[in-house]
Formats: C-alpha cells, structure tokens, sequence
C-alpha cells in the first residue's frame, strides 16, 4: 500500500528522483542518507503532535459534543444520536490526517539526499516543497554540529553549513538564514562528513584555484588571483559585521 502512496505522490506532486550531482570531479562524488534512527526521531516528533493534536481535538469538540449526545440521548430525544457522530467523525478524520501526515514523513526521509564533490556540495530535501540547495566551497564560511538531547540518545546530529551573505532585521535574518545555510540533517557521522568538507575545502584553498567558474569570470573582468583573493576577504568581514551589527 505505501508503495502505491509513493508512486501517486510522485506522479502527482512531480518529485524529481536521484539528484544530479553538483559541480565537480564525478569519481570525488560522496552521497550521504540520514540515518535510519532519523526516522525513528521523526517518528517521535510526529506521535507528539498527533497526541497534541488529539488533546486539543478532546477539549474543544470530542468530550462537549459527547457529552451534550449522551444527555440528549438520556432524556429520550432521538435527534440525540446524531450528535453522537460528531466526536466520531473527528476521531476519524483525525486518525486519516495522521496516517496522511505519517506517509509524507516516511517518503520526505526516503527522498533526502546529500551530495558532496570536491569543489561543491548540493542537498535536497522536502516533498510537497522541493528544496534543493547548491554550496559552492569558496563560499562556505563555517561548519558546525548541532544536537538535541533526543538525537545524542539517538547517535544522530545535524550538519549546519553556513556560506557567505545574509544581515537585515529580524525577518531578514531568518530569510537569510535560508537561503545561506544548508542542513545535513539526522545523519550519524557528521565528524566524518565535516572533516570530509573541511579537507576539500583546504585543499581547494591551498591549490589557488577556487571555483572554477569565479576564476573564469575574474580572468575575463581582467581580475588577477590576488585581487579575487582581496575582494573575498574584504567580503567575509563586510557579512561578518553585518551580522554583528544586525545582532546588536
């Protein structure tokens, strides 16, 4: 039955299947999964709000309605039973919506991709929303490691890798955040793959290449390697202060 779900889904909704891998040497190319304990931590969050949402369900409709059929029902009045179908169409349309909302969790876990070359890394995620999201090394800024307490309990942690850019307001910084910051999300060995990123991305340093298409650019502008040098430093603390005034 879930592969039927699967195949209608993606007719219907046109997910794309195995990710392109990005810029780069093809045979440098690294795919990561989320692990499967992910799931089981996605599985975890998605009971909390199925029980929440059942709670809130119980107060505001089930238990009132319930109530007001049985004592309408208990002075005789037939129209009381009706009533009674209320609380039972929203258990069931509830139960529906969860299972809908659980087969969605289970295909966006299988339809997560993370792929990493030597030059640049491309990560995909989402189901009803593709998001597929492009880093190019010369462009990363840092990388860290985040960690709940149920994910240490889990042995799983998400990757966050940030790229130049970003400031403005409140509103701004969250948009920001989006479009300048890429998620490994739920695997279980981001020390290798942040020590994998890291080595690459000294490595691209080291070689005074950079991106390959940034030095075509800058050799057609008549820009020597030092000044593209100069210009990305210059640009590193401009977002830097940028981000220190935003804060303040």
């Amino acid at each position: 039955m879930y592969s039927s779900f699967v195949q209608f889904a993606e007719r219907l909704l046109r997910i794309p299947h195995d990710p392109v891998p990005p810029p780069g040497d093809e045979a440098s190319t690294r795919i990561f999964r989320a692990a499967p304990n992910y799931y089981k931590y996605l599985l975890a969050l998605w009971a909390l709000r199925a029980a929440a949402g059942m709670l809130v369900l119980l107060v505001a409709i089930i238990v009132p309605s319930g109530v007001a059929a049985f004592e309408l029902t208990k002075q005789g009045k037939a129209w009381g039973n009706l009533l009674w179908l209320i609380p039972i169409a929203v258990i069931v349309l509830h139960a529906l919506g969860s299972l809908f909302l659980l087969a969605v969790l289970r295909l966006n876990f299988e339809k997560r991709w993370y792929v990493v070359t030597d030059r640049s890394l491309r990560i995909r995620e989402g189901v009803t929303t593709v998001r597929e999201m492009t880093v190019n090394f010369a462009n990363i800024q840092n990388i860290s490691i985040s960690q709940g307490p149920l994910q240490r309990a889990l042995g799983i942690a998400d990757l966050r890798v940030d790229t130049a850019g970003g400031g403005g307001g409140a509103h701004g910084k969250q948009v920001a955040e989006n479009l300048h910051t890429a998620w490994f999300r739920g695997i279980d060995n981001a020390n290798e793959v942040r020590e994998l990123i890291q080595q690459r991305l000294r490595r691209l340093k080291d070689s005074g290449l950079g991106d390959h298409e940034e030095s075509a650019s800058a050799a057609s502008t008549g820009f020597s390697a030092a000044w593209l040098g100069a210009l990305r430093e210059i640009h590193t603390e401009a977002a830097a202060l940028r981000r220190a005034v935003s804060r303040g």
